[in-house]
This record gives structure tokens, sequence and C-alpha cells, in this order.
């Protein structure tokens, strides 16, 4: 074969790729930069932010700055004329005295945590019940016959029975949902209605030394009306380390790990009655907190598209300071990459849209740009929206939410695409549209690598859930996330504006840019053609 011929094929290859692009897309984009990125992120994430938790001083002094940035570059604020949307919080703290067992107490964060809210009360029982896995299932039950009602119940909260590497229910290597579904055994519990769940893993000593101070802090949720106190989803859930479950087991001679391979080995369950004693009291504290979702808006050109809304967000929210006595040396958590680094994409693409809108060469539809609050404390800002929308989620024609844009996930250091990949979530769970267009703008533009390791809702990590994106696809709005994987400075101080890698940022912002572009400017919105069990509403 001739090589003059290649390479002029090659050539008009080239061309003609170049060609497909939009010059005003092009032209645009040169709004976002490394150096105004770099001046957002300093700000957020400095340490006069204090770590930009809900609730306090620090997210306060977040959402008036985004809101003067969106004021700056001419964003509407669609909140009868506000760019605050308050969102009505409060926080439970809820007090866990020691947990005695047969005279022996073990602490509320050293031992064990629990993240429910519940009214006072003390459980006090002489026995509890050991249910192995809590299975219910066809081919295996740990409970059947099993009456836990009132009762303390001992769970091993992690996998299921498993023999030679072959799933007892489901026959193959494949776990069944009993493993891979989020409060899946733990509900099927407390819908049996027992006192007290105790829930040992072998994760939860890791997590109370790596997120204690997240796992610790008060819990907020969303006030509702006519609530007067707390009442919880069910019995109180309690997860205790190996060290306490074995000290439960104590008096059957047997660990929870020897209990946990008899099942594997015997494929029959170890359900039994303990003759221990167990007493704790807790009780839940509640105080209103202010919060609020920044909302930026710009009006579409097209009357005939203009009341479509594109909704582009990113959570401003972080954790906070390190409560006290923390033995860390550095006490603010920055949260320069979670969320600082979402937060300035978004506030970078409502710079080149507002350019665009401003040159006469706006979006055709609307664009909501949403800054979110409480995303760290359970998704909160996103789904009081989503349940009090400023514009009709009909309308809504997909969320592009962007969470930690500004690292390199612990999967790709030292890799040669380190800086050049993203990952894309969701894109593909409730419209073949958007994922279309998400791969065509990243084709034409950008050429990233779009690793879709975790687009599934079945992921043991379940990042899908996990950021605001989620809190629209429950309602069949289309979504894509963008992140970047987690680090070893998640959720910790060490998540500094020095680590962040600014053009990596940029890169991916231009990316969402222009999958944005593309949705607010094509004739037709993202069609919902996908049926799966991720829109419920």
């Amino acid at each position: 074969m001739k090589k003059v011929p290649l390479l002029f094929l090659a050539i008009a290859a080239a061309s003609c790729s170049y060609a497909q692009k939009d010059p005003n897309a092009v032209k645009f984009a040169k709004y976002i930069t490394v150096e105004d990125a770099t001046k957002h992120l300093s700000i957020l994430a400095s340490d006069d932010y204090e770590g930009r938790e809900t609730g306090k001083a620090g997210a306060d002094k977040a959402a008036k700055y985004i809101a003067n940035e969106f004021k700056k570059l001419g964003l509407q604020g669609p909140v009868k004329g506000s760019y605050f949307l308050d969102v009505p919080l409060t926080e439970n703290s809820f007090k866990v005295g020691p947990v005695t067992v047969a005279g022996t107490t073990f602490t509320n964060g050293k031992d064990f945590y629990s993240m429910t809210a519940a009214p006072a009360n003390t459980v006090k029982a002489a026995e509890f019940v050991f249910v192995g896995y809590g299975i219910t299932d066809a081919k295996y039950d740990d409970l059947k016959d099993v009456d836990i009602t009132g009762k303390v119940v001992l769970v091993i909260n992690d996998g299921e029975p498993m023999k030679n590497g072959v799933s007892l229910i489901t026959g193959s290597a494949t776990r069944s949902q009993w493993s891979i579904s989020r409060g899946k055994r733990v509900g099927a519990l407390q819908a049996k209605k027992p006192a007290l769940i105790l829930a040992v893993s072998p994760v939860v000593a890791a997590n109370l030394q790596r997120y204690g101070s997240s796992i610790l802090a008060p819990r907020m949720g969303i006030k509702k009306e006519g609530a007067v106190e707390p009442t919880g989803n069910g019995p109180v859930v309690m997860n205790i380390t190996a060290d306490m479950a074995n000290a439960l087991l104590k008096s059957t001679g047997k660990t929870y790990t020897q209990l946990k391979e008899e099942i594997d080995a015997t494929s029959a369950p170890k359900t039994q009655v303990v003759k221990t004693p167990v007493e704790v009291s807790y009780s839940t504290e509640e105080k209103a907190v202010k919060a609020v979702d920044v909302l930026g808006y710009l009006p579409g050109s097209d009357p005939k598209l203009k009341n479509e809304v594109l909704v582009i967000s990113a959570h401003y929210d972080h954790i906070g300071i390190e409560p006290e006595g923390s033995t860390k040396t550095d006490k603010i958590n920055n949260g320069a990459d979670d969320d600082g680094s979402g937060t300035t994409g978004m506030l970078e693409l409502a710079r080149a849209f507002s350019k665009a809108k401003k040159a006469g060469k706006g979006p055709k539809r609307s664009i909501l740009f949403l800054g979110n609050v409480g995303e760290e404390k359970g998704l909160l800002g996103s789904e009081y929206y989503t349940d009090h929308p400023v514009f009709p989620l009909a309308n809504t024609i997909a969320d592009l939410n962007i969470d930690m844009i500004g690292r390199v996930g612990e999967e790709y250091i030292g890799k040669p695409d380190s800086a050049n990949y993203v990952y894309s979530i969701g894109s593909a769970m409730l419209s073949t549209t958007l994922h279309k267009i998400g791969e065509e703008a990243n084709n034409t533009y950008t050429q990233m690598k779009l690793d879709y390791k975790y687009d599934d809702p079945n992921d043991p990590n379940r990042f899908y859930y996990r950021s605001d994106h989620y809190n629209f696809a429950r309602f069949n709005v289309p979504i894509i996330f963008y992140f970047n994987g987690v680090h070893a400075d998640y959720h910790q101080p060490g998540d500094e504006v020095s680590k962040i890698n600014f053009p990596l940022l940029v890169k991916r912002s231009h990316l969402v840019y222009y999958t944005a572009w593309e949705l607010a400017n094509r004739a037709e919105r993202p069609v919902v053609d996908v049926k799966t069990e991720q829109g419920v509403k």
C-alpha cells in the first residue's frame, strides 16, 4: 500500500473531524482557564472557609461567594429574585451511652458507631440472638422459625454463604443482592422489629480509624412538616468491631469468624440464642440548621426551547474541622478536590456560557447552575431541590453533576493516561441518547479516556448513589456524573489546593462544557428510553 494516499487520507480524516466542531463552542470554551480555576479554588478551599461544613460559617461563606460570582456573570437569581433556596435541615445528635456486655463496657466511636436517629430509649436484655448472615431466602434462611421481635440481634453484615467460591444463593461465583444491595440485609432485619441490631463487619474498625470524624458527627436530615421528634427508620443499628462481636460471643467458645466459616463449610445456618446480657441507652437531640442551595439561572435564547432546562450541578459543602480531641496536626478538611474542584468547574462553565450569552451566542435552552449544600450529609440539598424544584422536573432535560475532578485517583497513579481520563457514571442508566451525546462530545473535542468502571448500579462502591445526580435520576431525569476516583486524601485534611492538577481539572471541565453545549443547543432533548430500577418516581 502506498504511503502518500494513506497520508492524504489521514489528513482528510483529521480535517473532517475538526469540521464537525462548533466554532462557537470552541470560542467560548477558552473562558474555562487554569488561571480562573486556580483563583476560585484557592478561595473556596482556603482555611478561611473552614472546610465548608453544612450549617457552619464556612459553608455560609462559600454560598455567598458562589452567589456573588453568579451575580457578576449576569446570571439570574431564580428563587423570587434570590440566588438562595432555603433548605430546611435539622441536625440530630445521636447520643449513645456505653454498651454493656456481661459487665464489660464498649464505647461509641471506639468499639462501635451508629448512624441512626431514634427517640430516647434504654435497651436491656438478658440474652441476644446470633442470626448469622441474617439472610431469608428460598435457598438459605438464617431466620426460619425464628422470632426476633423485641430482641437484641447480632448479625454478620458482610457477604453471604460461600463454599469453594460458589454462592449458596446464586449457585455461582456471582454474589446475590444480599451482598451487593446496600442496606438489604439490615432493612430486612429491621422489618422484623427487633429491639436492637448489632452488625459486625471487618471494615468497622477501619472506618472508625479513617472516617471517625464524619461517622460520629451529628446526622442531618430535611425537616418534615409536623415532625416533633426523630423516629428513625426502625430499630437502631450499631455497627460493631470484630473484637466487640467476639466479646458478645465469648460464652459460645467461638469467634464470629469461626461461626461464619462453619456456616460456609456446612451451608447451614448457625442461628442461636446466646445467654449474654446486653444493655445500652441512647437519645437524639435535634436543632434547626441554616442551609441553602445556590442557584444561578441563564435563560435560553430560543422561544420554543427556553422552557427546557439543563442542570449543571456540584456540591459546595465538605466535612469541616476535625473534632475536638483529634490527634491530626492539620485540623481543617479543606475539600479542595471534594468538591471544591467540581464547584470550581461549575463556576467556570457558568463563565463560559454567560460570555456566549453576552455575545449573542447563548444556549437555546436554559441552564441552571446548581450549587448543592448537604451532599456530605446525605445528598440533602439535591434531595430538597428535586422534591421542591424551582423549574419543573418534567422540563429538566438532564443533570450533569461534577464531583471531584481535580486529582488523579488511586487506580490511575503512575499510569500513562493518568492526566487524560475521567470516570463517567450513569450516562446510559436512563438514556441511550445522553450516553451517545457524552461520547460524541469527548470524541470531537477532548479525546479523554472515559472510564465506565463504576457505571453500574451494582458496583460495590455504589458511586452511582453517592452524589447529587442520583436525586435527579430517581425522577427519571437523565444524568452524567463526572468523577476522578478516590485517593489517599479523600475526606482527610490532606485534600489541599496544592495537590490539585489544574490543567486536568480544566480539561475535565471542558468535557462537561462541550456535552452541555450540545444538550443546550440540539433540536431534541435526550430520550428516556432505558427501563431500570433507578427512576422510582
